[in-house]
């Protein structure tokens, strides 16, 4: 998994050069969720560029749409678009590389972006798999800023409810949205207990850690007769070493060139890292 986790720097890097070029993005929950996205396409979900149309491939919802250039990215590593046209067309004029995701793009299943539908259509598409018979798993991933959204409570409702042990929700839980800490703005613990009322298994992980979250996913498809809710602790800019890390005005923030070059260097210097340990 070394290799992996030396991986998901290198697509920190690419996140960080699209915002750069575009001069716009949500770059602190980029660096906080490419962890969670990186094991999922890059591991764990049977979807890829041959099977995107097969109907019993696994379905991912990127709920948290806002940060799409962590999307962007690791989508471009597992072969659906090239990188450099990605970075060079990220947010420009006429490109369908928007700032949220857009499912004219091969390997998106649905805009999104408007917080609180993740977790309900994936619902419905769970649904839809048991009635017909069909493997697919069911994930998506959510903010915890997001958890304020009443909808998303109706999903862990419905999905206890209906026994969907074909669904894995994952929660980035930096604890940090664009106004200020989440359990200011709107408390959220106790989380596990929260969403073990309605019917869910919870598994807490380091949603920073590869190999925690890897487990975890595993540890997900064991479990039958309820969904799944990883609850993952991630740091806000995690990658981005003290220019960046755990600073709410990095949810949506260009970095100056000083920064850029900062944060690159840290980004290399943990790439290095992971490879040689």
């Amino acid at each position: 998994m070394n290799k992996l986790k030396a991986k998901t720097f290198e697509l920190r890097q690419n996140a960080l050069d699209m915002i750069m070029n575009a001069k716009a993005g949500h770059i602190g929950g980029d660096f906080s969720v490419m962890d969670i996205l990186s094991v999922l396409y890059l591991k764990q979900m049977n979807i890829s560029v041959e099977n995107q149309n097969d109907p019993d491939r696994d379905y991912f919802i990127m709920s948290k749409g806002h940060s799409v250039e962590a999307y962007y990215s690791v989508l471009a590593a597992a072969g659906f678009f090239d990188i450099d046209t990605v970075i060079r067309e990220f947010s420009q004029f006429g490109s369908p590389f928007i700032g949220h995701p857009n499912n004219k793009l091969p390997g998106i299943e649905m805009n999104s972006g408007s917080l609180g539908h993740g977790l309900p259509v994936c619902v419905g598409i769970a649904i839809g798999a048991k009635k017909d018979n069909r493997p697919s798993r069911v994930y998506t991933v959510m903010g915890d800023g997001e958890l304020a959204e009443g909808s998303v409570w109706e999903g862990f409702m419905a999905g206890g409810h209906y026994k969907l042990d074909n669904i894995c929700a994952v929660i980035d839980r930096n604890m940090l949205q664009i106004s200020g800490g989440t359990e200011e703005v709107m408390s959220h613990e106790d989380l596990e207990v929260r969403i073990k009322a309605f019917n869910w298994n919870v598994i807490r992980v380091n949603g920073n850690d590869v190999d925690e979250l890897d487990r975890a996913f595993e540890e997900a498809k064991t479990v039958k007769g309820m969904p799944t809710c990883i609850i993952a602790d991630t740091i806000k800019g995690f990658g981005g070493g003290e220019v960046m890390e755990n600073k709410a005005p990095w949810h949506h923030k260009v970095p100056t060139e000083e920064e850029y070059r900062k944060i690159s260097a840290e980004l290399s210097r943990r790439r290095e890292a992971a490879l040689n340990e």
